[in-house]
């Protein structure tokens, strides 16, 4: 079930999903970095983007924040993965938003993965300025 965030309410959930769907998918990531993301989850990037939620077994276990056309984050809890939750988170940003983009990391064979499957294509590779990390720069043409 996909859900409107709710401030306050949600939060706890957000960043605990994001720390450990983080973990995985971006481990070559440093813990404290990761951790000092995880607190820029909750006081900067939650309150500036439209954020979607995804619910299962009575519990928020992944999200999708979007800023305009640009997908911020899609994080789903890894014990849910392979079920179709990241699919139709997507799915509503699409019929949202129509055209998308987003950076994942190249390191990130989980999300490149996903990304492509759904559709999405490269349009460049660069270097992200705060880790030192190559991403790939996407677009989904609706």
């Amino acid at each position: 079930m996909i859900k409107t965030y709710e401030p306050g309410a949600d939060d706890d959930a957000i960043v605990a999903v994001w720390l450990a769907a983080s973990r995985l998918a971006h481990a070559f990531l440093d813990e404290g970095f990761l951790l000092r993301e995880a607190d820029n989850i909750r006081t900067v990037y939650l309150p500036m983007a439209d954020t979607r939620t995804a619910w299962a077994d009575g519990r928020l276990v992944g999200f999708i924040s979007l800023l305009g056309d640009q997908v911020g984050g899609l994080f789903l809890d890894p014990a849910f993965h392979g079920r179709g939750l990241g699919r139709a988170l997507m799915d509503d940003a699409v019929a949202r938003m129509g055209a998308l983009e987003l950076d994942v990391f190249v390191k990130n064979d989980i999300g490149r993965r996903f990304y492509a499957r759904y559709g999405f294509t490269v349009v460049e590779e660069r270097i992200d300025e705060p880790t030192g990390e190559p991403v790939l720069h996407l677009r989904y043409a609706a």
